[in-house]
């Protein structure tokens, strides 16, 4: 038995499987571990393989292998090399379209469930300006998030897109990712009290959100199964929650009671005009082409 221990990353399990499976190592002759308890984790063992021919991998294996890398589940290197074998040296190079097995099912829930992760990421994310660089005058954000997966490096390009133009850290428990204009870079997780309780664009925050909410849309069973209570505490919008269901009920009442106002008539709007007046001159349309 080959005890491999692995950084729980991706890119570690990658390195190690090849070795394996170069030297033909079968799936029942491996215990993965990433205990990062364990002596001598993140180095090689001294027996390691060496690397050899390495048979090819279907594109479809590596895309599913790093989403569930990010999965917490500690079975997740074993499966994958299980299936890793299978497509390669057991000979199954379709193995990945047979929904029903057991192996490439448990793959598809890790994955899935990576995905829902990195989801609530992104919309729950809630960045607080800390300062401004004197030298660049950029502004600059921080952020906590309590992922329940190691997914911060398959969220992060989703907020170098969108926030390309401020300063930010994300900091989570696992590990931390900051931007600052120009890369990309991650760091060991921190805990809580690292991150800014609040600023004062958490008060801008709430009263934009005390403004879109809708009482005659409030569905309570969805919305919590969208946004799960678990996030709550880290929302600044949290707090106006409850007091916006509970009064939900009367606002909707109120909406009801109210006398439907006038239709405004169209505002005075030179090019606006010139448009309506071209569409009742044109000709009704004939239903040919």
């Amino acid at each position: 038995m080959h005890t491999v221990n692995i950084e729980p990353v991706f890119e570690s399990w990658r390195e190690r499987a090849r070795q394996l499976l170069a030297l033909r190592v079968s799936p029942d002759e491996i215990l993965w571990s990433d205990d990062a308890r364990e002596p001598g984790l993140f180095a090689p063992a001294d027996d390691a393989p060496q690397r050899g021919s390495v048979p090819k991998v279907p594109a479809a294996f590596l895309e599913i292998a790093r989403s569930v890398a990010a999965h917490r589940d500690a079975r997740r290197w074993g499966v994958l090399y299980r299936v890793l074998w299978r497509l390669t040296h057991g000979s199954e190079r379709h193995l990945l379209a047979v929904s029903t097995d057991p192996d490439v099912r448990q793959l598809a829930q890790w994955a899935k469930a990576v995905g829902r992760d990195i989801h609530k990421m992104h919309a729950f994310v809630r960045f607080r300006l800390v300062g401004r660089d004197e030298a660049t005058g950029r502004e600059q954000f921080v952020a906590w998030f309590e992922p329940e997966h190691r997914i911060v490096r398959l969220a992060a390009g989703f907020f170098e897109k969108r926030f390309a133009g401020m300063d930010w850290s994300i900091l989570t428990p696992h590990e931390c990712t900051h931007w600052d204009g120009i890369s990309l870079h991650f760091t060991p997780g921190v805990s809580r009290t690292a991150a800014p309780d609040d600023d004062a664009l958490d008060v801008l925050w709430r009263t934009y959100y005390r403004s879109i909410f809708n009482p005659a849309r409030l569905k309570v069973r969805a919305m919590q199964s969208e946004m799960p209570k678990k996030y709550w505490k880290n929302l600044p919008e949290a707090p106006l929650i409850a007091g916006l269901i509970a009064g939900s009920g009367g606002r909707v009442e109120k909406m009801l009671q109210t006398d439907e106002r006038p239709v405004k008539p169209s505002p005075k709007n030179a090019y606006l005009d010139s448009l309506r007046r071209l569409n009742e001159d044109r000709p009704p349309s004939s239903g040919q082409p």
